[in-house]
């Protein structure tokens, strides 16, 4: 086909869509407490927070393995500070870059502290006799994630 039948292929499948579409939109709300309501409203939430430099993907119950953070102990509850995105299945809401923690809250607890599997490193240099063997386990912090909460503003 050339260019120009593909176009107007495109254009008169196009318009057929267009004249049969039908309307699916869901009610958008008004302001975000009500969008917060919302999420609140459905069964399952999810949030999408930086952690150690990385941005995560995570919902209530979560086991989360980040690199090895310092100054936690076993059992210590961590609020997570940086949330950009709250959502659920049928409504997302973002942050401008960052939701307020007062809007919401998540808590991560420190499972474990472990490391990695054994990583090796083989290191040579032809004909010089140099063979070098270095081996390595990362340190990892495991977290468990609490519920989401969305807790009223106006109540203090």
């Amino acid at each position: 086909m050339a260019s120009w039948q593909i176009r107007s292929w495109l254009s008169n499948n196009l318009r057929r869509v267009a004249s049969c579409s039908v309307s699916t939109q869901a009610a958008l709300p008004k302001n975000t407490s009500a969008a917060f309501s919302l999420i609140r409203s459905q069964p399952s939430q999810y949030i999408v927070a930086s952690l150690a430099g990385r941005k995560y993907l995570l919902a209530p119950k979560d086991l989360l393995t980040v690199p090895h953070l310092k100054d936690v102990r076993v059992g210590d509850v961590l609020a997570l500070q940086d949330i950009h995105e709250v959502g659920s299945r049928d409504y997302t809401l973002r942050g401008d870059p960052v939701i307020s923690s007062s809007r919401v809250k998540v808590d991560a607890t420190v499972v474990e502290h472990t490391r990695g599997k054994m990583e090796v490193v083989f290191k040579k240099k032809r004909r010089k006799g140099y063979q070098k063997t270095i081996k390595n386990k990362h340190p990892y912090t495991r977290l468990r994630i609490g519920s989401i909460e969305f807790p009223d503003p106006s109540n203090p």
